[in-house]
């Protein structure tokens, strides 16, 4: 009698015949995909990767000593993740890796949070970022405009920080440099009765 299917694992060729319009990572086994991000989503993502890039990859400002790379491949054993941003010390990541995916745990990841992906990232990815060793996972939410800045201590993670509209940012492991929270939002704040799209 053969297994039953649905409890077949995943595998990366099944990852990479999911359709170029969607994201796709293969979590506790299964393959998992989700609609590219809406705009304000993709904004946020990529006004937080010039906040930092500027002062901890430029070294604009005297830091520098970080790269970081928008939506990384990473592989952690049977795990495949995408986070929507990702920041190694250089030290850690000297040259550019052989393959289009990265074995090596970033040293900071952050999320940005949207209704379909919300429940992956504060469940079973939360939980493999921390397995892996990523010192500091931040979870950038854009419709309530609220970022949670977690450490990793012995494998669990603990909330440090968190910033709201109209506070600055300085948190770990940049709080170096801050930046005030409402840049990363180019848009006009959603009316309270809208309900957010189940795009991401």
């Amino acid at each position: 009698m053969s297994a039953d299917p649905a409890l077949r694992r995943a595998t990366y060729a099944d990852l990479e015949a999911v359709p170029p319009h969607r994201v796709a990572e293969i979590i506790n086994g299964r393959l998992e995909t989700h609609p590219r991000p809406r705009p304000t989503h993709g904004a946020a993502a990529l006004r937080l990767g010039a906040k930092l890039g500027e002062p901890f990859d430029f070294g604009d400002g005297g830091h520098g000593g970080w790269i970081f790379i928008m939506e990384p491949e990473l592989h952690f054993g049977t795990d495949v993740v995408v986070p929507d941003l990702a920041g190694w010390r250089r030290e850690r990541l000297p040259v550019e890796p052989k393959t289009p995916y990265l074995e090596i745990a970033p040293d900071w990841a952050c999320e940005i949070l949207s209704p379909p992906t919300e429940r992956l990232d504060r469940g079973p990815k939360r939980r493999i970022y921390a397995d892996a060793g990523v010192g500091h996972l931040w979870l950038l939410d854009p419709t309530v405009r609220l970022l949670e800045v977690f450490g990793n201590v012995a494998g669990q993670w603990l909330l440090l920080a968190t910033a709201e509209p109209g506070e600055e940012v300085r948190a770990a492991p940049f709080d170096a440099v801050g930046f005030p929270l409402d840049a990363l939002f180019p848009f006009d704040a959603p009316s309270p009765d809208t309900k957010p799209s189940e795009e991401a």
